[in-house]
């Protein structure tokens, strides 16, 4: 459990509750609670394990000392005597804000409004030290069920008529992927930087989109408006399901903002895809015409790999790297950019560049150059356009040894929707939050993240307490113990 301070202070750094306040209209009387006090409850009920429901949000507000509830406003002099904070005062209070922060028209996209103070609550559990500490960012969607049943089949309303059906993989061996009733949502946790010092895994980023809308041009615009609020997008790490969008949805609006992407390749965005000027786009890159067919083919290397097979892979992979076409300037201001003819880099040797038949030996030889060489093979540079695998291209060469060590800070992403799902803690599942509607839920889900937050921060400052402790006593740092086995080999056999 957070103490009330923390969850004060996320509130007051983010100023939701005053933009709030400022779209709420006026009443007769003043009312008792204040949406300050409200965020701060929604955070407390959370933080207890409790579920997101108003009656514990109200349980959590009555249960502090008389002291902190007089601060708070939970108890207020009336006219008769002091009064308690009722239920329905809360439930007011809480309609209040999910109709000034909802859509007149619901689409099951959130308004820029409750974007906006879900963006700012989130940032602010960031504390200051950790802020600038890393750039990149990974990302993913999970989903989110609402409450409400699903409209009959024969047709009809429901009680979540911005909610519609989505997939989500349940992780059973008897199938892949099932349907549910809710919504997607999509986060960015904290990711360290290449060589960067290690960070907490934060949460800075989400929102919650109707399963009626592809969840990634949802959550676009959400990481491109960072730089805009002093936060400059680094590395993405993002799985094939981003990377699959079209360019206009994913890839071209990030590289605009300043972002390097490092994305897995959905299957069939793998491998050769046509040429630009006689040259083979494959993975993301150009490559030599000259290139191996089955070295241009080459796939991620397999989870299970033991360090022979890794050897092999990244050794077919740095052979590869030989025939790609050497970049020699960066994207000008319309995105183009030009290229160099491997051969002409030294990187590899070919009959059509007599000066790298010079080279040694050691470098791969073109043995059968093109009869009619075309332009990459002619021309000492080539210009290539944005269009060119705008889709694929990416910070490191896909699947080198370098994009695997990179890509494995995704796992991050992994975790956030691990620690949220977590039946000991606070499981999202249906029945979690009994509200409908995006607006409640998406607000819920950030308080939820908030205490996330709060939690990962805890757990990080005792960590590195017991590190300092031990490199006091000349011990290095505390590692996690790693599963050396499978779950399947550690099992005991079944019947025959």
């Amino acid at each position: 459990m957070i103490p009330l301070a923390a969850a004060e202070g996320a509130v007051d750094a983010s100023g939701a509750a005053p933009q709030i306040e400022a779209l709420l209209a006026a009443g007769v009387r003043a009312r008792q609670l204040s949406v300050r006090t409200l965020l701060a409850g929604m955070c407390l009920a959370l933080a207890d394990g409790r579920p997101a429901h108003l009656t514990r949000v109200h349980r959590a507000l009555v249960s502090l000392p008389e002291g902190e509830q007089r601060r708070l406003g939970v108890l207020a002099d009336w006219k008769h005597g002091p009064h308690r904070l009722t239920y329905r005062q809360a439930e007011y209070t809480f309609g209040l804000v999910t109709r000034a922060l909802g859509k007149d028209d619901p689409d099951g996209l959130p308004p820029r409004a409750l974007q906006d103070i879900c963006d700012s609550l989130l940032e602010a559990s960031v504390p200051r030290e950790f802020k600038n500490a890393s750039t990149s960012l990974a990302v993913d969607w999970s989903d989110l069920e609402s409450f409400s049943r699903p409209p009959p089949a024969r047709g009809g309303d429901c009680a979540d008529p911005e909610a519609s059906w989505g997939h989500r993989k349940n992780n059973l061996l008897r199938d892949e992927n099932e349907l549910f009733f809710g919504y997607y949502l999509s986060a960015a946790v904290m990711a360290a930087d290449e060589k960067g010092p290690a960070v907490p895994e934060l949460a800075r980023r989400l929102t919650v989109s109707s399963c009626r809308h592809d969840p990634v041009p949802a959550f676009t615009p959400v990481l491109t408006a960072m730089p805009a609020r002093g936060i400059p997008l680094g590395d993405i790490l993002a799985d094939s399901g981003y990377s699959h969008r079209i360019p206009q949805n994913w890839a071209s609006p990030l590289r605009a903002a300043g972002a390097a992407l490092v994305q897995d390749l959905h299957p069939g965005d793998r491998g050769p895809k046509g040429t630009h000027a006689g040259a083979v786009i494959a993975n993301g890159s150009l490559y030599c015409p000259a290139t191996p067919r089955s070295l241009l083919e080459l796939g991620p290397l397999a989870p299970g790999a033991d360090r022979r097979q890794a050897a092999g892979h990244d050794a077919k992979t740095a052979e590869l790297a030989r025939y790609k076409l050497g970049r020699l300037t960066a994207d000008d201001s319309d995105g183009y950019h030009r290229v160099a003819c491997p051969a002409a880099t030294g990187k590899v040797r070919c009959p059509l560049r007599p000066a790298s038949m010079r080279l040694e030996r050691d470098r791969p030889e073109v043995l059968q150059p093109p009869e009619h060489p075309q332009a990459c093979c002619a021309q000492q540079t080539i210009t290539v356009p944005p269009e060119v695998s705008a889709k694929t291209r990416q910070k490191h060469d896909y699947p080198s040894a370098a994009w695997r060590r990179s890509y494995a800070r995704r796992a991050g992403a992994e975790r956030v929707f691990a620690t949220a799902k977590d039946p000991a803690v606070n499981d999202i599942a249906r029945g979690w939050c009994r509200l409908t509607g995006l607006t409640p839920l998406m607000l819920f889900t950030t308080a939820l993240l908030v205490v996330r937050n709060q939690r990962i921060l805890a757990a990080w400052d005792a960590r590195q307490e017991e590190n300092t402790r031990r490199a006091a006593r000349g011990l290095p740092p505390k590692t996690r113990r790693r599963r050396r086995s499978t779950l399947t080999a550690a099992a005991p056999p079944g019947p025959p």
